[in-house]
């Protein structure tokens, strides 16, 4: 399971409304690439696709692609807008190994 922190929550659904996705809900998976070999990624989508895992958090939806799911379990999705940058982040306890933008990450 992937789960959303209030703070994710907030600003999904306001970045969605500013976007006018209404009615969209977050994808999140894993590509290759980054400086530590896996990447995140994160989209608003409305289209589910064959093999996706769904879960709801925090009355939010979440979808993860069969593949990518493997890499996320257990993951929460936090939103930090303090002084060391802005944007989601992504605390996965599966993850040996960050690069130290937090965008990267090695199993």
């Amino acid at each position: 399971m992937v789960t959303v922190t209030e703070a994710a929550k907030n600003q999904a659904l306001k970045l969605m409304e500013e976007e006018g996705k209404k009615g969209y809900f977050i994808r999140v998976g894993v590509q290759g690439g980054g400086c530590s070999g896996l990447m995140y990624q994160l989209v608003f989508d409305n289209e589910d696709k064959e093999g996706d895992k769904v879960f709801e958090d925090n009355g939010v939806k979440v979808v993860v692609d069969k593949k990518s799911y493997l890499y996320l379990i257990g993951t929460t999705l936090d939103y930090s807008g303090g002084l060391n940058g802005k944007g989601f982040v992504f605390n996965n306890p599966n993850a040996d190994r960050t690069c130290g933008c937090g965008e990267s990450f090695a199993v």
